[in-house]
């Protein structure tokens, strides 16, 4: 096959998919909001749904019976969603110091307690990791989110995507790194005073 066939073909795969998402978009999003009550986790599953559909047809993955086999996907998504511990609330996490020793992040945040400038200044350091997360590149914010706060393994994280350990590790590195450059400025300005 000749470069110009296989663009060809490739163009009309894309037209293909992009039908079939925009055929079974409401019927899907209908079935997942009948299990799923937050509309930005139905969002999330659709797109992690249409997501696969794409990835099989790059993989060159025979499907049958398109329709079955994103309701299938679906559900899946759908038992996942709902097999996940419960979200652990952001101020439980745990973060490591520059020496390695495992800290809550209540830890190194001024108390709640304290006043309503601490209080401030809580608001304003979540606030800012919450932005610094923002900033890291995709693969590296969700190793890192996935890994410090939904507290998964390295080895749950490999098998589900596919991903070495190492090169998970690598990526959560470098989030850290990022992290820590980033925040440095703000922890200086409020937590050493």
């Amino acid at each position: 096959m000749n470069e110009l066939s296989s663009v060809a073909l490739m163009t009309e795969q894309d037209r293909q998919i992009s039908e079939v998402i925009a055929e079974e978009r409401p019927r899907l999003r209908n079935f997942i909001r009948k299990r799923i009550p937050n509309e930005a986790d139905v969002e999330d599953l659709l797109q992690e749904v249409f997501y696969e559909l794409v990835e099989a047809n790059r993989l060159l993955m025979p499907i049958e019976h398109v329709t079955g086999w994103l309701f299938r996907v679906a559900r899946n998504r759908i038992t996942d969603f709902f097999r996940k511990k419960t979200p652990q609330a952001f101020s439980d996490s745990e973060i490591e110091d520059e020496h390695g020793e495992l800290l809550q992040i209540e830890d190194v945040l001024p108390s709640p307690d304290a006043g309503p400038e601490a209080l401030y200044v809580r608001s304003v350091l979540l606030d800012e990791l919450e932005f610094a997360l923002d900033d890291l590149p995709a693969e590296q914010r969700e190793v890192f989110i996935a890994h410090e706060l939904e507290g998964r393994s390295f080895k749950e994280l490999s098998e589900e995507s596919g991903v070495s350990i190492n090169t998970l590790l690598s990526r959560k590195r470098y989030a850290v790194l990022h992290l820590r450059e980033r925040l440095q400025t703000v922890h200086d300005e409020f937590l050493k005073k």
